[in-house]
């Protein structure tokens, strides 16, 4: 069997993330129903790696993030507000006008790739963006309509789907700097911004949690955090650096179709053939341009 190519694995490895990042409600629904809610459990979950990863950063990395300067934390920092912005955006408006606005991000992507790297923008790209933004409304669009910014959480949704753009142009241009430099930088920003959220909506959605409620979620909360959450989000700031930051975009809607199988299996959800014809599209629409190329390349080896 032929080893993947590095543009293979790029690909895959964003695929994941995205499908881990689809399983993510789950362990914070459990750490809400454990007493700790609102933004505090964003709190808890950004706090558990950050105090396992900023540690090894300073003992063993450092000479590695001195030489990473203002580019490794401008990156992580970037990639921070992007999760912020979403995060609060689900706080302030409907769930799925959050995902929607969000997913946005493959057009402000490729538009941006093509402005600040100069990527070309193919039919074929138009093809794929067009399949996946139209499964993404089948699935979650068809009762809402059209998702016009209408709200501060709307306007924080979408904005964070342009701040993850930027992110992956960012990772595209930058390959010095370690993956997992960049992820442990990004999530202790965004366990700043958890803490600044949590601090100022501490009278209204987001409590001060029960101690012993947090104490007693670590028991199941630090092996998935670090066995899958966490190389999720390095994942995540890995694949992109060896690809167009449009392909990306695409690539990460693995999340809604993940997201949308598991709510549907766990959490009791309706799952049809609207559910299913959505899947459908955006799967078609991110492997749209591997399968293409797959096929180029097998036509020109047969012509050669």
């Amino acid at each position: 069997m032929p080893a993947l190519t590095l543009t293979t694995r790029a690909k895959l490895a964003c695929a994941y993330s995205g499908a881990v990042w689809g399983v993510f409600w789950m362990p914070l629904r459990f750490v809400e129903d454990a007493g700790i809610a609102g933004a505090w459990s964003s709190v808890l979950f950004f706090l558990i790696p950050s105090a396992l990863l900023i540690p090894h950063q300073i003992v063993f990395r450092l000479g590695q993030v001195i030489r990473g300067g203002r580019q490794l934390q401008l990156t992580a920092l970037v990639a921070a507000l992007s999760l912020g912005s979403y995060a609060l955006s689900v706080l302030y408006t409907d769930v799925i006008r959050a995902m929607l606005l969000f997913y946005l991000t493959p057009l402000w992507s490729t538009l941006l790739s093509r402005a600040v790297l100069g990527e070309p923008i193919t039919r074929i790209r138009w093809t794929a963006m067009g399949l996946a933004f139209a499964g993404m409304l089948v699935i979650f669009g068809a009762d809402i309509g059209v998702p016009w910014p209408r709200n501060m959480g709307d306007w924080l949704g979408l904005a964070s789907g342009l701040l993850w753009a930027v992110t992956a142009v960012r990772l595209r241009s930058d390959r010095a700097n370690h993956p997992l430099d960049i992820t442990a930088w990004y999530l202790f920003y965004a366990l700043i911004l958890s803490l600044v959220v949590a601090f100022i909506d501490l009278e209204g959605a987001s409590p001060l949690p029960d101690p012993a409620a947090a104490v007693s979620s670590l028991v199941w909360l630090v092996p998935v955090l670090m066995l899958v959450m966490v190389p999720g989000a390095v994942a995540a700031m890995w694949g992109p650096k060896f690809l167009d930051p449009g392909i990306v975009g695409l690539l990460f809607m693995t999340e809604i179709i993940v997201g949308t199988a598991t709510i549907a299996l766990w959490a009791g959800e309706p799952f049809g053939g609207r559910e299913m014809a959505g899947i459908v599209l955006i799967a078609g629409g991110a492997v749209l341009e591997s399968i293409v190329d797959v096929w180029k390349g097998r036509r020109g080896g047969a012509s050669a």
